[in-house]
């Protein structure tokens, strides 16, 4: 049973009221001193447009999370110092990206830092569920795949922010999915779904400005943060909580953002590029090409999520779980095989 608690609700009202504040002061602030992005050739917007949305979204989770507390809403459970000094760390490297603009390299050891940091404070996937037999103690192997995921997921976020909206919705559904989830899986260790529900509503508060024509975008500082966010929550509160199928329900949540960033990284190797050289080749860059327009793009990838979200839901509250992964996996290929149909009609 899905039990909402006050904080819950406070802390995704608070983080919205915040961010409708914060954004428009943030867009004022950035044009102001020139902190805008410029269109290029890889840039599809036309304009001057604020690339700090990152500043409006950590501000509104973390000013969120202390009124909380001083509310005496102390979140409960283990990671807490991880999340809060990871996130904290990945953005402050994504806000000095977004005005010094960092090598792809650099920013990488940065990351894998930062998340060894977050591993060692205890957020890492210690087993894997095997359906044949004994679930897998991963050992020393803990470390490798937690460093992947996390990584992995901080930069598929980064990825899909190539489209007014499209990333800030796709953040804001996995941060739902995930919240529910970890009341369901772990209704004892509140920090979880607390911090997930006060980054949806900061991020709710980000859309009302982003959507196109945005008038804001999440630069590598939002994208970084919340991918992050995502990524050790996901870990936290979901996968290190159950010992079942469930524990793989954030590969359904995030299906969107792990297909791009999978999609480009093996084009990219194939080319012979380097997989962290920007490019304008990501699947919603090929779906516009393809005819689509942003809002309809943003509209399906969206919507796709929110399916991906409610069948992962649906998995922690049923007994059918096996028929529902089935379903979520067919659902995954069909979509998968429509977008490639796209893709393909406009190359031929």
């Amino acid at each position: 049973m899905i039990k909402l608690s006050q904080a819950h609700i406070l802390g995704t009202i608070i983080a919205y009221l915040l961010g409708i504040f914060i954004v428009p002061c943030v867009i004022y602030y950035s044009k102001k001193v020139g902190l805008v992005d410029v269109p290029n050739e890889r840039k599809i917007h036309h304009g001057k447009i604020s690339r700090l949305g990152g500043v409006a979204i950590w501000l509104s989770v973390m000013l969120t999370f202390f009124f909380l507390i001083l509310l005496s809403y102390y979140p409960k459970g283990q990671g807490l110092s991880a999340i809060i000094t990871g996130g904290s760390l990945m953005f402050l490297m994504g806000f000095i990206d977004d005005v010094y603009c960092l090598n792809a390299k650099f920013k990488l050891f940065i990351q894998i830092a930062i998340a060894t940091i977050v591993i060692l404070l205890g957020v890492r996937i210690e087993t894997l569920y095997n359906p044949w037999g004994a679930n897998i103690d991963l050992g020393w192997f803990s470390y490798p795949i937690t460093l992947l995921w996390i990584v992995g997921i901080t930069n598929a976020i980064n990825f899909i922010d190539g489209i007014d909206g499209l990333a800030g919705s796709i953040v804001s559904i996995s941060s739902l999915a995930i919240g529910i989830i970890s009341i369901v899986l772990a209704p004892v260790t509140s920090i979880n779904a607390l911090m997930a529900f006060i980054l949806m509503g900061a991020v709710f508060a980000f859309l009302t400005f982003n959507y196109n024509p945005a008038k804001i975008f999440m630069g590598d500082s939002g994208a970084l943060y919340t991918g992050f966010l995502l990524a050790t929550l996901s870990v936290n509160g979901v996968v290190k909580y159950t010992g079942g199928i469930s524990m793989y329900l954030p590969i359904l949540i995030l299906a969107v953002p792990m297909m791009d960033v999978a999609y480009s990284s093996i084009r990219r190797i194939m080319k012979g590029i380097s997989p962290f050289v920007a490019d304008a080749e990501h699947i919603h860059h090929k779906l516009l090409h393809a005819g689509l327009s942003q809002d309809k793009l943003v509209l399906l990838l969206a919507g796709f999520s929110m399916v991906c979200a409610l069948l992962s839901i649906f998995v922690v509250t049923t007994k059918s779980k096996f028929i529902i992964g089935a379903l979520s996996l067919i659902g995954v290929l069909l979509v998968l095989n429509i977008v490639s149909k796209l893709i393909k009609k406009k190359e031929n």
